[in-house]
């Protein structure tokens, strides 16, 4: 028996006028999952335990098995694991995004925040801007790691732990009320600023119509996490397709192999047959059991506030990453059960995570389930069935019937 995950980052939302009432999902065109919910288990599951932050290093945890109120530690740990930083203990890691500041206004506070990704600016232009913070900050406390897009890491060796603002969480608005208590950190935020807004690369992204990654924005912060392996765990030797740091950090974390696909960027035009191709290899040639494959692109979409690309992200999902790992399954003749879910919620209305229930459906290619016509928020959630602990969901799916 072979386990398949299908994770969609930020893939639930909401009913929307502009969709005469129906979510994204619902309107979505996904033959593949149309084909397999009748005849799959459908319900809701909390991956967000209540009072925790909805986001996608908690949920993503809790899909994988580890629960979040036992194992977490905070996000940027997770990705630091991933970037290859040996945290001590007693250093404290944060998440640095590449951001966009709005540029008229003169004092920096009074400033806006424009898009948390700069663009989903490319790793080797983030790489430059790195180098340079760098070159111009002279930190015996902190350093800074280049991580993938816009996505990196400064670690404060024996720090403390600052609660801090996603800036998903603050899109268009002005950034006073939520800089870093610290000094410290708010003054790198400043000077960063100051040294990227006139870069050379980020004037020439503005003549090309891009926006500028004008100042590092610090949030997420954690320690050292210590992760049972998932092995040891549920005796299933599996891998992870991701093109995040977060992900990937997981997954070195718990043991799981790490592999990379060409082409594969976390945004909407990221290599998807490509990430099912990846898990096909290691199910049926390099003796995998279990393949999770975690997509960006919904994510990044809701983030983005674009229903159209967020559509269009679900259904390359469903065309070439369901429908490649479906066919590729039953071609070779092996029985296989399949969980399609996302971690949570980004509503496009409100472009951040909620931490609402999400839809999940598992497939077992050996029998008929008693599902509904249909893999959407609105028919899981007609089953009546709620998984309220969302770490319990994956020891359901290895279950033996």
């Amino acid at each position: 028996m072979k386990y398949i995950v299908v994770l969609c980052d930020g893939m639930a939302d909401e009913p929307m006028d502009e969709l005469g009432g129906k979510t994204p999902l619902e309107i979505a065109y996904t033959p593949t999952l149309d084909m397999l919910s009748p005849v799959s288990e459908l319900g809701m599951v909390r991956t967000v335990p209540k009072g925790m932050s909805p986001g996608s290093d908690i949920a993503n945890l809790s899909v994988m098995g580890y629960d979040p109120k036992q194992y977490y530690t905070g996000r940027s740990p997770l990705e630091a694991l991933s970037i290859g930083v040996d945290m001590n203990p007693g250093d404290i890691s944060f998440r640095c995004n590449l951001v966009t500041l709005s540029e008229d206004e003169k004092c920096y506070e009074d400033k806006r925040l424009l898009d948390h990704s700069s663009d989903e600016i490319d790793t080797k232009s983030a790489e430059v801007l790195l180098q340079t913070l760098k070159e111009q900050f002279q930190m015996d406390t902190y350093e800074l790691y280049s991580g993938t897009s816009y996505r990196h890491l400064l670690v404060w060796k024996n720090g403390q732990e600052i609660d801090l603002t996603a800036p998903h969480d603050i899109l268009t608005k002005r950034i006073g009320d939520f800089l870093p208590q610290n000094s410290e950190l708010r003054t790198m935020m400043e000077k960063s600023y100051e040294i990227l807004s006139n870069h050379p690369l980020n004037l020439k992204r503005k003549e090309e119509g891009l926006k500028p990654a004008n100042s590092m924005w610090f949030w997420g912060a954690g320690t050292k996490p210590e992760l049972p392996s998932f092995e040891a765990k549920y005796q299933k030797k599996g891998v992870m397709i991701s093109a995040v740091d977060l992900l990937k950090g997981i997954a070195l974390g718990v043991g799981l192999r790490n592999l990379l696909v060409e082409g594969a960027t976390g945004s909407l035009y990221t290599n998807y047959q490509g990430k099912a191709k990846a898990a096909l290899n290691a199910l049926l040639r390099e003796n995998a059991d279990f393949a999770y494959i975690h997509v960006e692109a919904p994510d990044e979409m809701g983030h983005q506030g674009s229903v159209k690309n967020k559509i269009k992200a679900m259904e390359n999902i469903d065309q070439y990453i369901i429908g490649t790992v479906v066919d590729g399954m039953y071609q070779a003749g092996e029985d296989f059960k399949l969980l399609v879910l996302p971690d949570h919620p980004t509503p496009v209305n409100i472009r951040t995570h909620t931490a609402d229930p999400v839809p999940y459906l598992i497939y077992d290619s050996r029998q008929d389930l008693e599902g509904k016509k249909g893999y959407n928020e609105v028919t899981a959630k007609e089953t009546g069935r709620v998984v309220e602990e969302g770490y319990t969901l994956i020891s359901h799916l290895f279950e033996e019937e």
